[in-house]
């Protein structure tokens, strides 16, 4: 994807990219494969999936469907459906309605073949457990979903995510999550292969600590003007911290672009 061939642009507008074309192009490093396997130290790859307008906003009166597209939306479920686990901070679950991942026909020999389960686990990120238990995302979820919170976490909230069926796991001393443990406290589940989709402060907490090694960001040929956030929101780095281009796509007038690190 990174050195494409002569006609690319015109291959992509002619034709919808098949979903084996996009997961092949969107599949993980060996490495993290190999270390769900038990092959390797246990560490995962932590890759975000991103859209944001071409003036800088992350969302418009509060959530990103509205910059998103078709080819948009089938990207992002090809990502849910490569990943073990989809991690998300607590505001964007409510602000956003998450649900738990389905299981979907298409990935199921894929996901089979790589020891997956039926679907991504939804993995929150929570300071405080402020969420409602009763909601589809820990009544019905084909895999737990997962909590992620700090060690010194209200016990009785505590006690209430895992009455409700959901897996706790602590990743930081105090009563937050420290973002560099989140990756290493996931494989310690066997969850190795990560998504996040944010949001912008989550997301700017993972840049920071260097947990972040993939962004896949949707430039949408929108202008929101505003004040909605960027796609990161959290104290800068000192240095800026460089990411190579592994791969763009076009559809629409919108970019799907992919950034690693060296």
């Amino acid at each position: 994807m990174s050195s494409p061939p002569d006609g690319y642009r015109e291959w992509m507008e002619d034709r919808e990219w098949t979903l084996d074309e996009l997961a092949e192009a969107y599949a993980y490093p060996d490495a993290a494969g190999a270390a769900a396997a038990g092959t390797e130290a246990s560490h995962g790859w932590l890759r975000a999936n991103m859209v944001s307008s071409v003036d800088g906003a992350a969302h418009h009166e509060g959530r990103s469907q509205p910059l998103s597209s078709d080819a948009d939306m089938r990207i992002f479920g090809v990502l849910r459906g490569l990943a073990d686990a989809v991690i998300a901070g607590a505001e964007t679950v409510r602000q956003e309605g998450y649900r738990p991942a389905k299981a979907r026909e298409a990935f199921a020999a894929r996901r089979a073949a790589a020891g997956q389960g039926p679907a991504p686990a939804i993995a929150v990120v929570s300071a405080s457990l402020d969420l409602d238990f009763s909601l589809p995302l820990f009544t019905q979820p084909l895999v737990p979903t997962v909590l992620l919170t700090g060690a010194a976490a209200d016990e009785g909230r505590v006690k209430a995510a895992r009455a409700a069926g959901a897996q706790v796991v602590f990743a930081g001393e105090g009563t937050g999550v420290d973002p560099a443990r989140v990756t290493g406290a996931l494989a310690g589940l066997g969850l190795t292969r990560l998504l996040t989709e944010g949001g912008p402060r989550l997301l700017g907490q993972f840049a920071a600590a260097g947990a972040l090694d993939e962004l896949c960001l949707s430039l949408a040929p929108l202008v929101t003007v505003g004040d909605a956030p960027r796609i990161m929101n959290a104290p800068g780095l000192a240095v800026p911290e460089r990411f190579r281009l592994a791969s763009v796509l076009e559809d629409d007038g919108f970019l799907f672009t992919r950034y690693s690190r060296p």
